[in-house]
């Protein structure tokens, strides 16, 4: 098997360990969005302002170090010495961040406006899941995709399992008159939601409990500091990061009227889901590209298989780009049960062309990486924060999730521009630029005929579809057959 037969391999279980999970976790869309449970848009709002905070936690949290780990994995002889000095590291400030914030729970949720009852819970489930970020680093590095795979798809079904259970079967059990009438509690739902975050969190880090009784626990403090060296404008560049991809919640939360700004948020959140397409596509190519960055960073002539490897992300994201766009309002009712929700489609193809820029950007963030510039990731990311802030803080009043929207489509497509500008002075990658722009401009072009012109006319949405799938198969077939020849 070739090497590059061996990443699309890796990328497909890494796929399935993001893709069925989340594919599964739609579930939870549609039990959130029914009149069963989140019936208004305005508790579904509040439920996304905190994972909003999630996302920017979990960042300052791993501080980078899960790359670090990644980089000095694949650079240095004594390998247990990495996988070791990064473990100790991560477990210290995860405690001492846990301590610190059960202290001053109280003064967190009068800051950030949030009942202090879910901030015990999200204050654990951030603290589990810091836990576990060396050990999952290190099953990628050490390609064994399988087991990330099976701990990954276990979590969510117990996140979902409990989810089906709290929401659902629990009160339908209590109206029965049964045992569980004690231990339900009415109006308690978002609450619900977190504890069966919280337990699937706990089981997956006992999962990975082998990880730590095999461990040699020795920390070297020069390793340390040289990967925390390396790893701090990666959080920059996360926090900018998170930013990008979350912050639009809380200044929703933050600008908009307050009896219309929960539900403005819960309506935006629900159809931004129908991006998530793209956003598992994506997530599950990085998993599988970034060792394989490091790992052939000082192969022969790496920087074609680079091009090529963006070249089929481009082409495959495409097709995604369409396909969800033509089939939008297919998807929708399956996702989104309430029509009370349904007022934010209009976002959705921005939304799916904004992640796309994304997986684009992470594609070509390789050059920083492994020259060891990872000052230019935060650079850009800080770029695309500012852009992402600014549109949002000028816009939100007149256009609400309108303009949330857009700022996200500009600073991502920013990030991606400058990286590829950049990677081409300090590590020229031979991209092929024409072949990459045809599928950008068709499948952007197909996909605003199809939506904001011919929405739901299927004959014609359809039969665009059919028309850009030929351009990539005749324009890819070359490669195909190689790919095939040598799997």
């Amino acid at each position: 098997m070739t090497a590059f037969s061996k990443l699309f391999k890796q990328t497909f279980i890494y796929g399935l360990a993001t893709v069925l999970p989340r594919m599964l976790s739609f579930l939870l869309v549609p039990l959130y969005t029914s009149e069963a449970v989140l019936a208004n848009p305005s508790e579904y709002g509040k439920v996304s302002v905190i994972f909003s905070y999630f996302v920017l936690f979990n960042v300052l949290l791993a501080y980078g170090m899960e790359t670090a780990f990644f980089r000095f994995f694949n650079k240095e002889a004594d390998k247990n010495k990495v996988v070791s000095t990064s473990t100790i590291s991560l477990i210290i400030t995860s405690l001492g961040f846990f301590a610190l914030a059960m202290v001053f729970q109280n003064q967190i949720a009068s800051v950030i406006d949030i009942d202090v009852k879910y901030i015990k819970l999200v204050i654990w489930i951030l603290l589990l899941d810091a836990l576990v970020i060396i050990p999952f680093a290190w099953l990628r590095a050490n390609e064994k995709p399988m087991q990330y795979a099976i701990v990954k798809i276990l979590n969510v079904a117990v996140n979902i399992g409990l989810n089906l259970f709290f929401l659902l079967a629990l009160k339908s059990l209590a109206k029965n008159g049964s045992v569980f009438e004690s231990i339900y509690i009415p109006n308690f739902e978002i609450s619900y939601i977190f504890i069966a975050n919280l337990v699937a969190s706990a089981i997956t880090l006992v999962a990975m409990s082998s990880f730590f009784t095999k461990l040699t626990y020795k920390f070297d403090k020069e390793l340390w500091k040289q990967m925390l060296r390396y790893a701090i404008p990666v959080l920059v560049a996360g926090i900018a990061f998170s930013i990008n991809e979350t912050f639009d919640r809380i200044l929703l939360k933050e600008l908009l009227p307050s009896d219309i700004a929960e539900r403005e948020i819960g309506t935006y959140s629900a159809c931004y889901k129908l991006a998530l397409f793209m956003t598992l596509f994506a997530t599950a190519y990085r998993l599988g590209i970034e060792p394989y960055f490091f790992s052939h960073a000082n192969t022969k002539n790496p920087q074609k298989n680079y091009a090529n490897i963006l070249e089929f992300f481009v082409a495959f994201g495409s097709i995604i780009l369409l396909a969800v766009v033509v089939f939008a309002d297919v998807l929708k009712p399956l996702i989104i049960r309430s029509e009370a929700y349904w007022e934010a489609m209009w976002i959705v193809p921005i939304i799916l062309l904004a992640n796309f820029c994304l997986g684009i950007y992470h594609n070509l963030s390789v050059w920083y990486k492994i020259t060891d510039r990872t000052r230019f990731g935060a650079y850009i990311s800080v770029l695309g924060a500012i852009i992402t802030l600014v549109i949002n803080i000028l816009f939100i009043e007149k256009y609400s999730y309108k303009a949330s929207a857009i700022a996200t489509l500009v600073a991502y497509a920013s990030m991606m521009l400058l990286s590829y500008g950049f990677g081409r002075k300090y590590y020229p990658i031979p991209y092929n630029l024409k072949k990459i722009g045809v599928y950008l401009t068709v499948s952007i072009m197909l996909s605003v005929i199809s939506f904001y012109k011919y929405r739901g006319d299927y004959i014609v949405g359809i039969s665009l579809l059919v028309v850009f799938l030929g351009l990539v198969i005749v324009l890819e077939k070359k490669q195909l057959m190689s790919f095939l020849r040598n799997r």
